[in-house]
């Protein structure tokens, strides 16, 4: 059979009830546009983390205390306090393939400025935190190694935090109030944005760790520390390093458990990359339940049509044609209305994922691979829940189908 011809003659069957072929094809049309739009979102989420945290250094290391365990049951990372400014000291003393060390404790606090109050978290860190973490000030100063020491009431601003407190003023020398105490700001950072959709890197207010501790928590133990390596190709022997000499500082027996962990960017980036994977594939599997919506929707289509056609398909096998003619004309049908749907879905899509970056401030990126795939998903409706209907019309009696009022 002229398979140009098939399509021809499928196009024009469909073309008589046009509202009735735009409705049975929207079900398609939903479905591969709300699996490219999502597939969109999960790529560029994920596109997003990877470039935070190349933005970070490939040679950042992550200190946290270990886990707690009673009874055997364990309370998972961070459930006991083990990390202590002298680890932090003795790493960068002891470990040559260290740079950098910043120990680092946070909490969340209430800031004033004159008639003007802000919810920030509260970081405090070590005077190498912005080369650690590749951060610039843009206004002002970062604090030194002896106002660390000293534990001096100064503060470095997130630009949002700025912004919301000074509206545009110049902040440099002014005085705030976080948690009532008085603090000197000195300096502001350069906006970054939010980390992967973690949190907002803007919003926060870093000092001394010193005096975080002393004036602000009152704790003896820092949360984690963060240490950059000479070099990335040197980021696992400082991996190595970090953990021989924090099991000699913690006096941790041989065999036994670790009572810190130590993570390299390189691992974080991707727990968070399969993540935002998984999450994706998540998205992308509800949002094919559209198109098998839809391609039940074509099924009852096709059924009626070929319910509404039966004396038709009795006058075409009396003039000759085969089983397979009839079975190829209404598979036709239902597979040329679902590539339509299909191709009507991948501008749906496109369109959509534009919309959400431009409105909800997220970053999308439409993949080829992605309006393939739902494309080829759309064919493959069509053939799958257009077969039952195109065979039932071909298995007709032609005397009684003829017969047929």
């Amino acid at each position: 059979m002229n398979i140009l011809r098939t399509v021809r003659i499928a196009l024009r069957a469909l073309a008589r009830n046009k509202m009735r072929s735009f409705l049975t094809a929207l079900g398609i049309i939903i479905g591969v546009g709300a699996v490219i739009a999502t597939v969109s979102i999960g790529e560029g989420a994920k596109r997003e983390v990877e470039k935070r945290f190349e933005e970070m250094g490939t040679n950042l290391l992550y200190i946290r205390p270990g886990s707690q365990s009673f009874r055997g049951r364990s309370y998972g990372g961070g459930s006991v306090q083990t990390l202590t400014e002298d680890d932090a000291e003795v790493i960068l003393e002891k470990c040559d393939a260290v740079q950098y060390v910043s120990p680092s404790v946070s909490g969340r606090a209430q800031v004033v400025y004159g008639n003007k109050n802000w919810n920030t978290t509260i970081y405090g860190v070590g005077d190498k935190y912005p080369e650690i973490r590749n951060w610039e000030v843009e206004e002002g100063i970062f604090f030194d190694e002896n106002q660390v020491r000293a534990g001096q009431k100064i503060c470095v601003l997130g630009s949002e935090v700025n912004q919301n407190l000074f509206e545009g003023a110049y902040p440099i020398g002014q005085i705030i109030r976080i948690k009532k105490i008085p603090f000197r700001v000195i300096g502001t950072l350069k906006s970054v944005g939010e980390s992967g959709g973690f949190w907002n890197r803007d919003d926060m207010i870093l000092i001394p760790y010193t005096t975080a501790m002393r004036r602000l928590l009152g704790t003896t133990n820092i949360s984690s520390i963060d240490v950059s390596a000479v070099s990335g190709s040197r980021t696992d022997e400082a991996m190595r390093q970090i953990e021989d000499v924090l099991r000699i500082q913690h006096k941790i027996a041989p065999g036994a458990e670790d009572d810190f962990n130590v993570r390299n960017m390189a691992d974080i980036a991707e727990s968070a990359a399969e993540s935002r994977d998984a999450l994706k594939i998540l998205l992308g599997g509800i949002a094919s339940v559209s198109l098998l919506v839809g391609g039940i929707g074509i099924m009852n289509i096709m059924l009626v049509s070929v319910t509404e056609r039966i004396r038709e398909i009795g006058i075409r096998m009396s003039v000759g044609a085969r089983e397979k003619d009839i079975l190829f004309q209404f598979l036709a049908e239902a597979i040329v209305l679902s590539i339509l749907g299909g191709v009507l879905g991948v501008g749906a899509g496109i369109v959509g994922s534009t919309m959400i970056s431009k409105f909800a401030d997220w970053e999308t990126l439409v993949s080829m691979w992605s309006i393939i795939l739902a494309f080829c998903f759309s064919g493959f409706v069509g053939i799958f829940f257009g077969f039952y209907p195109a065979r039932k019309a071909s298995k007709l009696d032609p005397i009684e189908a003829l017969r047929y009022e």
